[in-house]
């Protein structure tokens, strides 16, 4: 179980080579690259360089590129405007770019339909079963994640919000293209808790994570144990059903008010308490 986290904010702020070279400074042992901005190289015409710069810095530390994030959302339900073949593009690109880094996993959202659930999920599986061809020219799994929806107010139930709903999506997938993400923080604002949803995705889906805390009412992805989610419980579920992934942050908001003076302790940090937490699950 490597120690990994999602490179937005150090890549934001430092630049892609040396926001890659500070995280490998800082111990961790795997990146997750984030591919949220179209502004990333690996949309620009030199992507296939950029990528074989970014993995070469990598191993040079020991480190390899193990999951990556795509552009979200994936598509507007009922957009017009052009957008989603746009993004689509892009999604197509994001998967061809992490497989050039080296990738394993990229986690690519479900789509938002606002209709009925067997609508939803019809619209979900033709996306997801689309990208299938994409996912075996490029030899890299698509990784769905469970969701949550805004009705105005607040946060609600959406796509794959419960571990019987995130486990039926997997039931419908190819398991050698499709693999389950379990945005952590996500469980604990909506549908079941972490621990539940680990235990019906169990280790025969479950081959990803996003580890964050939240106040149990706001997304607000930081640091464990700075919210209010049970990370005992969590610990237990994962070593029940003998998971064998990363351990993959994505609690950025830890980081995103620091000077910049302090970005490279705060990652030493999240790696000492990563290691701290590991050890927590594999039950040393």
């Amino acid at each position: 179980m490597k120690i990994v986290t999602q490179t937005d904010v150090f890549v934001e702020r430092l630049g892609e080579e040396e926001g890659v070279r500070a995280l490998c400074e800082a111990g961790y042992e795997g990146l997750d690259f984030s591919l949220f901005s179209t502004a990333r190289s690996a949309f620009s015409d030199g992507y296939r360089e950029s990528a074989r710069r970014l993995r070469h810095i990598a191993a040079t530390y020991g480190v390899s590129f193990r999951q990556a994030h795509a552009p979200f959302p994936v598509m507007k339900w009922g957009d017009t405007s052009g957008f989603n073949e746009e993004r689509r593009s892009q999604v197509l690109r994001a998967m061809e770019y992490a497989a050039l880094l080296g990738v394993r996993a990229i986690v690519v959202h479900p789509i938002a339909v606002g209709e009925s659930e067997q609508k939803q999920e019809e619209v979900n599986l033709a996306f997801y079963n689309s990208l299938l061809p994409y996912a075996e020219e490029y030899g890299i799994r698509v990784a769905l994640e469970n969701m949550w929806g805004w009705n105005g107010t607040r946060i609600v139930p959406n796509v794959c919000s419960t571990g019987a709903a995130f486990a039926a999506y997997m039931e419908k997938l190819d398991p050698r293209w499709f693999t389950a993400c379990l945005d952590l923080g996500h469980a604990g604002l909506v549908g079941d808790d972490a621990a539940s949803m680990i235990r019906a995705l169990g280790g025969r889906y479950l081959t990803a994570l996003h580890i964050h805390d939240n106040d149990g009412i706001h997304d607000t992805h930081t640091m464990p144990y700075q919210g209010i989610m049970d990370w005992e419980s969590i610990f237990v579920a994962l070593r029940e059903i003998g998971y064998t992934g990363d351990f993959t942050y994505e609690a950025d908001n830890f980081l995103t008010r620091l000077p910049e003076a302090l970005l490279r302790p705060a990652a030493r940090y999240m790696v000492e308490a990563a290691r701290y937490m590991r050890e927590k699950i594999l039950g040393k």
